[in-house]
Order: structure tokens, then C-alpha cells, then sequence
């Protein structure tokens, strides 16, 4: 159980589903409300497949390549730390994604809310796993982290008339925070697993 809401905490906050709201629904702004439930569970569908495609073949990647736990690790933490300054410092976005023949598939699905952290995270949990147990505990967090994803953009207009642009704002800053301490973590077992790999080899 511990495992499953480590898994669910890092993926909820790195895949953001507040923070997506917005951008949602400045992408769908022009569409009927039932267009817009259409694109929120595409977008979510896709999000899911490539993170699970990861989850299933991350490994066999990492072994092709000749890339270490740490290695990955680290450059997850790098990654992760993209992203939480991203969340942390307020970026403008520009209306060119508007011309896209299907927005649930990108930017929506991937690389907003699949994205690289969120992938770097999957395949490092994965990794971390050991047995049925903990692989259903990574299966479980991904559909549950989903499902709130699809909630908040299913029912996006609500959330906003809820929160307000402020309070979605103040919440992805709170995402920010923990996300870049995620992030500092990973890189700092990563260094671990370093110094212990070159200690042992020495």
C-alpha cells in the first residue's frame, strides 16, 4: 500500500490534472460540451498508452541501451525538475496548438500530460518493483492518477468556476514545490548509486 500511493502521489503531481485544466479548456474553447467530454477521455486514453507502453518495454529499452538504475535516476530527477519549474514559473503559451486536427491526441495526451517525467518516472517505479504485488501497485496508481485526470477535464468548466484561475494557479505552484523535491530525491539516489556502484567496483 505504501508503494501504491508513492507511485499515485509522484504521478499525480507530475501529470498535473489541475494544471491541465486550463490549457484544456483554452484548446476546446470553440467546441460543443460533448466534443469536449469526446476529447477529454482521448486525451486521457492516449496519456495512458504511451505511459503503459513505457511500463511494459521501459526495461528492455534501459538493457538494449546499457543504461544503470542511477543513470536513469538521475536524468529522471533532471527531468522531473523541468517540469517542476514549469509548474513553479508561469510560462505564456502561444494559440498555435488551436490548429491541430485532434488536440486530445497532442499536445493533450502526450506531451502535457504523458510527458517526459511522467515517463522517466513509470519506468524508474518499474524498476523499483518487485513482484505481482508491487506491478499491480504501479497498474492501480496509473488508472487511478487517470481517472482523476479524466475528472478534472471532464468536468473542467466546473473546476474552474470552483477554484478560479487563482486558486488553480496556487495549486499548481503547491505541485511545483513537492515535484522538485521529487525531483532532488531522485537525483540524490541517484548520486548514491553511483558512489556505491564505483566503491564496489573498486
Amino acid at each position: 500500500m505504501k508503494f501504491f500511493f508513492e507511485v499515485f502521489i509522484t504521478l499525480l503531481v507530475i501529470m498535473d490534472p489541475l494544471g491541465n485544466v486550463p490549457l484544456f479548456l483554452a484548446l476546446t474553447a470553440d467546441r460543443s460540451a460533448t466534443e469536449r467530454r469526446r476529447l477529454a477521455w482521448q486525451s486521457v486514453a492516449a496519456a495512458g498508452t504511451v505511459i503503459a507502453l513505457f511500463a511494459l518495454f521501459g526495461q528492455q529499452i534501459l538493457s538494449y541501451l546499457g543504461i544503470t538504475v542511477p543513470a536513469l535516476q538521475g536524468s529522471g530527477g533532471l527531468l522531473l525538475l523541468l517540469v517542476a519549474l514549469e509548474l513553479l514559473v508561469e510560462r505564456e503559451r502561444t494559440d498555435e496548438e488551436r490548429l491541430e486536427t485532434n488536440v486530445a491526441l497532442v499536445p493533450l495526451g502526450t506531451p502535457l500530460i504523458a510527458g517526459p517525467g511522467a515517463i522517466a518516472a513509470t519506468i524508474v517505479f518499474t524498476r523499483e518493483a518487485h513482484g505481482f504485488h508491487d506491478a499491480l501497485s504501479i497498474a492501480g496508481a496509473l488508472v487511478a492518477v487517470l481517472i482523476c485526470i479524466y475528472l478534472a477535464l471532464r468536468f473542467s468548466a466546473q473546476v474552474l468556476k470552483l477554484l478560479r484561475p487563482s486558486g488553480i494557479q496556487v495549486l499548481t505552484r503547491i505541485f511545483g514545490l513537492l515535484l522538485s523535491a521529487i525531483a532532488v530525491q531522485l537525483i540524490a539516489e541517484s548520486v548514491e548509486g553511483f558512489v556505491r556502484a564505483h566503491a564496489i567496483g573498486g
